[in-house]
């Protein structure tokens, strides 16, 4: 798959370039969703239901997601209804509805626990938060700060993540598992990052302004790694799991430990998309 190359930078850190949304007619992506829901209606008849409203009577792929985030963020004082009105435009604009495919792409082509793209589609957190978080990043962005923030605190509760809509997260995200996952105000992800569950984004202490963490592209941070203060990740670097990373770690290195130090480098070029783990014995660098 083609990566976005960058267009506009976080000090040493890139994201990529607006993208325009596939018209329904080559819209791949959907057109693979209908197949499978189509095979997954025949295979069990009690979610047919759900299959037909979430997927197979929707107008799109941004009609269809909506009509997910909607169902599972809605409550008696804010109603589905309500919430799909809101998330339909948000979605259909185009470099959200680019990063959220994206996005789906790399849970099919990283997580061998997806057995097809449906399935994330309708069920995995990991994906359903990320794409509730860019919509609650627009409404930041757009000075609606407290319905982003009403936002957040539903997907806090509903999927047990929690993206302040400040946060800046680029495209082709994988968060595998999703389970504690923190992302703090002023932190800011690169592209084709990988994560796991436990990871933590967050400040140090009580200090304002730029506070949180930069995560460059093609990274991968273990289950359980802490990233604490405005500390840069390179590009391409691995964290083991369970480490705690306090000072900058370069590009193309792999860092483990409390505190986490350098140990040797990756294997791969972009340790986000082979999500190989295991750490290298490899202490020339």
């Amino acid at each position: 798959m083609n990566k976005p190359r960058s267009r506009e930078t976080a000090g040493n850190f890139h994201f990529g370039q607006t993208m325009s949304t596939p018209t329904h007619s080559e819209d791949s992506i959907w057109t693979r969703l209908r197949q499978e829901a189509g095979v997954l209606l025949a295979n069990e008849e009690l979610l047919a239901p759900l299959v037909r409203s979430c997927i197979l009577d929707r107008d799109g792929f941004e009609d269809s997601l909506a009509t997910i985030l909607a169902g599972r963020l809605a409550e008696p004082a804010v109603p589905a209804v309500d919430l799909h009105r809101l998330f339909h435009p948000i979605l259909s604009t185009p470099s959200i509805g680019a990063a959220a495919r994206r996005d789906l792409s790399a849970v099919i082509e990283r997580d061998p626990a997806a057995p097809s793209m449906a399935v994330p589609f309708l069920h995995f957190k990991g994906f359903q938060s990320l794409q509730a978080y860019r919509i609650s990043h627009h409404l930041w962005n757009q000075g609606r700060k407290d319905l982003a923030f009403h936002l957040q605190g539903r997907i806090t509760l509903v999927y047990g993540v929690d993206f302040h809509p400040a946060a800046r997260i680029g495209s082709g995200i994988l968060i595998d598992h999703a389970t504690g996952v923190v992302v703090g105000e002023t932190a800011v992800i690169g592209n084709d990052v990988s994560m796991l569950h436990g990871v933590t984004l967050g400040g140090t202490g009580k200090q304002t302004g730029d506070r949180h963490p930069k995560v460059g592209n093609g990274v991968l941070l273990g289950a359980g790694v802490k990233v604490l203060g405005n500390v840069h990740i390179g590009d391409g670097s691995k964290v083991g799991a369970g480490s705690v990373v306090l000072s900058d770690v370069p590009a193309h290195c792999t860092v483990v430990g409390v505190p986490a130090r350098v140990v040797g480098r990756p294997r791969a070029q972009e340790p986000g998309l082979a999500m190989d783990q295991e750490i290298e014995d490899d202490t020339d660098i």
